[in-house]
C-alpha cells in the first residue's frame, strides 16, 4: 500500500477532524479506531440519543474528563479549541463546528441525510456518506454539488458497496476484463453432508416465515455437492427451491448493490438479482458468461452471492468479488495458473476479498478526503438504476412506508426513470411517507401512490439529478 507515502508527501494538512452524525454500530466503530489511527481524530459525535454519542467515546476508551457535551457550534467549537472531545444530541450543529473537516454522515435517515449533506458542503466541509438510503437517491447530484463547492462527497471503504466499488477500480487500473462483481450477503448457508441440513449462520435477527436450519431431503442433496461443468442452470434453480425457506437477501443487500452499479456501470441482469447460493469455488463458474457455461449474456454484471459451505469450507465473510479475465493468452495463464479460483475451462478467475470491517476501516476514506483532498469512489457516478419497491402485502392509504428492513415492501433494481406520475418511485423518496391509495400487494409502487412531503431536501434534490442527468 501507498497510503504511508501519500499522506507524508501530498497531505494538505496534518490531521482531518472528523465529525460524525449517528453513532449507530457504524458510526461507533469509527470512533473506537480513532485511538489507534494517525492523523484522524473524531472530534465531535452526534446522535439523537446522547447516550449513544457519548458511548461511543466511551467505547473507545476515552476518558471521562476528556468529553464534553455541548448544545450549540459554538459551544462545541469552544471546547474542542480545549482540547476535549464533544458529543451532542443535536445533530444540525455538526456541519456549523469550525474544527470539523469532515462530517461522516450515519444517521440511516435519507431525508436527514440529504439535508446533512448540504448543509456540509456550504460549510465547507467534505462528506463520507455512509447512509446508504441516501446515496442511492440522489448521491450523483451530491457529488456534483461538492465538486461545485470544492469538496469531496465520497463512499466509504468498509461498506460492501464501497469495496466493491474499489475492487472495480482496481482491476480495471491493471487492464483486467470484469465479467461480474458482487457481494456476499451476510449470513451464510453452512450445509452438514452427513445431518441433510442447512443452517443460516447470520447475527440478524430471524423473522417469519424464515427457518434457522432445513433438512433437505436426500433426492435433492446431489445439488448442494460442487456443480458440475454445463451445469449451472439446472443445480441454481434446484438450490433456489431447496434453501427457499432460508432467510434471503433484504432489500438493503439491493441498495449497496444499486449503489455500486450507479458508480461502476456494471448492470444487473434481471431486475430481483440471482442471488445464488454458491461456494467460492462455483463463483467463476455460475457468474461466468454463458458462453463458458455461466449466467450472464455478456460481460458487465453485478449480482449478490449467499456463499454455500460445509462447516470446514472457508467462507466469504461477507466481503466481495469479482469474475474477472485477461484479455491475453499469456496474462490469462498467469491468472488460472497462480493459486487463483479458476472455472472448468480456465476462462475466468475469482478474485474476492473474504471480510468486509465497517466502520474499523473506514478511515482510509476519511483520510483519502481530508488529507488529499479525493474520493475513494470513481469518476464517472451517475444514476443509471433505480432501487424501487413492491408491495410485499396490501397496504393501506395513510400507510407510512417503512425502510429497507421493513418486510411490507421487496425491493428490485430497474432503470433509472425521473419522477414523475407512473413511474416507478425510487425507494427511498418513500421511506417515513404516506401511502396516497390503497396499493394491493405484488404492485410496483409509483410516485401517483406516495403522498410527497412538503419542503423535502431529498425530493428537491432527485428532481435536480434527474434534469441533470436524465432529462
Amino acid at each position: 500500500m501507498v497510503y504511508h507515502y501519500l499522506y507524508e508527501h501530498f497531505a494538505k494538512t496534518d490531521q482531518v477532524r472528523v465529525g460524525i452524525i449517528g453513532a449507530g454500530n457504524y458510526g461507533t466503530a469509527i470512533v473506537t479506531q480513532d485511538p489507534h489511527t494517525p492523523r484522524l481524530s473524531v472530534v465531535l459525535v452526534a446522535d439523537i440519543s446522547v447516550e449513544a454519542a457519548k458511548g461511543a467515546y466511551e467505547k473507545a476508551g476515552f476518558a471521562a474528563e476528556t468529553l464534553a457535551y455541548a448544545a450549540t457550534a459554538a459551544e462545541a467549537q469552544a471546547l474542542i479549541d480545549r482540547g476535549l472531545r464533544v458529543y451532542t444530541d443535536h445533530p444540525e450543529i455538526v456541519t456549523e463546528v469550525p474544527a470539523v473537516d469532515i462530517v461522516a454522515e450515519s444517521t440511516g435517515v435519507p431525508e436527514a441525510s440529504a439535508k446533512f449533506a448540504l448543509e456540509a458542503f456550504a460549510n465547507g466541509k467534505h462528506v463520507a456518506m455512509i447512509t446508504k438510503d441516501c446515496d442511492v437517491s440522489v448521491g450523483p447530484i451530491l457529488k456534483r454539488k461538492a465538486q461545485q463547492a470544492g469538496v469531496v462527497y465520497t463512499p466509504v471503504d468498509g461498506d460492501q458497496h464501497g469495496l466493491l466499488i474499489a475492487f472495480y477500480e482496481w482491476a480495471k487500473s491493471i487492464g483486467l476484463t470484469v465479467i461480474s462483481g458482487g457481494k456476499a450477503t451476510d449470513g451464510e448457508f453452512v450445509y452438514d453432508p452427513a445431518a441433510g441440513t442447512v443452517t443460516i449462520r447470520t447475527d440478524k435477527k430471524i423473522h417469519a416465515p424464515y427457518k434457522e436450519q432445513i433438512t433437505v431431503a436426500p433426492e435433492d442433496r446431489k445439488y448442494l455437492a460442487a456443480i458440475p461443468a454445463g451445469q449451472v442452470a439446472e443445480y441454481l434453480a434446484a438450490r433456489a427451491r431447496i434453501l427457499a425457506e432460508l432467510p434471503q437477501p433484504g432489500s438493503y443487500d439491493l441498495c449497496e448493490i444499486t449503489v455500486a452499479a450507479n458508480y461502476t456501470g456494471l448492470a444487473p441482469q434481471v431486475d430481483t438479482l440471482y442471488h445464488a447460493p454458491l461456494r467460492i469455488t462455483e463463483i467463476p463458474e455460475a457468474y461466468a458468461e454463458t458462453a463458458s457455461g455461466g449466467m450472464f449474456e455478456k460481460p458487465g454484471a453485478i449480482d449478490l452471492a449467499t456463499c454455500l459451505r460445509t462447516p470446514d469450507e472457508s467462507g466469504l465473510g461477507g466481503g466481495v468479488w469479482l469474475v474477472v479475465r485477461a484479455d491475453n493468452a499469456y496474462s490469462q495463464h498467469i491468472l488460472a495458473t497462480k493459486g487463483q479460483i479458476a472455472n472448468h475451462d480456465e476462462s475466468v478467475v475469482v478474485i474476492y476479498r473474504p471480510y468486509h470491517l465497517c466502520g474499523v476501516e473506514t478511515a482510509t476514506s476519511l483520510l483519502m478526503a481530508g488529507l488529499l483532498g479525493i474520493d475513494t469512489g470513481t469518476a464517472d457516478y451517475r444514476p443509471r438504476f433505480d432501487l424501487v419497491k413492491v408491495a410485499a402485502r396490501d397496504i393501506k392509504a395513510g400507510e407510512v412506508f417503512g425502510n429497507d428492513h421493513d418486510p411490507m415492501m421487496t425491493a428490485r433494481i430497474v432503470p433509472a426513470r425521473p419522477v414523475a406520475q407512473g413511474n416507478l418511485a425510487t425507494a427511498h423518496l418513500l421511506t417515513g411517507n404516506r401511502a396516497a391509495v390503497d396499493i394491493p400487494a405484488g404492485t410496483a409502487i409509483t410516485y401517483d401512490m406516495v403522498e410527497e412531503p412538503a419542503h423535502s431536501t431529498i425530493w428537491a434534490l432527485r428532481r435536480e439529478q434527474d434534469q441533470t442527468f436524465l432529462l
